[in-house]
């Protein structure tokens, strides 16, 4: 395991068992973002780097019972958070690493992934590994149940110029990975960018 993926799993263990009693009125925000995939009845959609499973119930509402909902996670202690909130019911939770997943190429509607990008330890190589599991024409959001500000302010931070989700960086980081951006929004409540695939 990288000195990266050993960083990220160790702050998520240590923060696994109370991390939705820290954010218990993110629902909503996850329901909308699930909403704005575009997916349908039976789509086959990721949370990649799903740690508790909080959008696993959204997205399975979208997709419908007829459809494939997973979600992967580095961290065991996130995913026995999961299942302890009974989230395992709406997705099925797998082990394992969004840098190299363990699905074929153009198997999936969609990938969602909250709060992910900058835990990723190569944002532009992870995100053609994201897409490598898209089909043409398949979408990725990136979420965050606040905004950038709201978020720096939380952690007692300010936003810099380098910050990967300002949309000056995000929209040529996913062209890059082959990804075209549709909508970007950075708003106090929510931060969303949506994105297809593109060949």
């Amino acid at each position: 395991m990288s000195d990266d993926h050993t960083r990220v799993r160790d702050f998520f263990s240590a923060r696994a068992a109370d991390w939705d009693n820290r954010f218990p009125d993110d629902g909503p925000a996850y329901r909308a973002a699930a909403c704005e995939l575009g997916l349908r009845p039976g789509g086959r959609v990721l949370d990649a780097g799903c740690g508790t499973g909080r959008a696993l119930p959204a997205l399975r509402e979208v997709v419908g019972p007829g459809g494939t909902v997973l979600g992967i996670d580095l961290t065991p202690a996130m995913l026995e958070a999961a299942t302890r909130a009974g989230r395992d019911r709406a997705g099925r939770l797998l082990l394992g690493d969004v840098t190299r997943l363990p699905l074929r190429d153009g198997t999936l509607d969609a990938v969602f992934g909250a709060g992910l990008i900058s835990h990723l330890p190569d944002p532009a190589a992870n995100l053609r590994e994201l897409r490598r599991v898209v089909r043409p024409e398949g979408t990725l959001a990136l979420f965050h149940p606040i905004g950038r500000a709201a978020l720096a302010a939380r952690q007692g931070r300010q936003i810099t110029a380098d910050d990967l989700r300002a949309e000056a960086n995000l929209r040529p980081l996913l062209a890059g990975a082959g990804w075209h951006l549709t909508s970007y929004a950075d708003e106090d409540a929510r931060f969303l960018a949506l994105a297809v695939r593109r060949d």
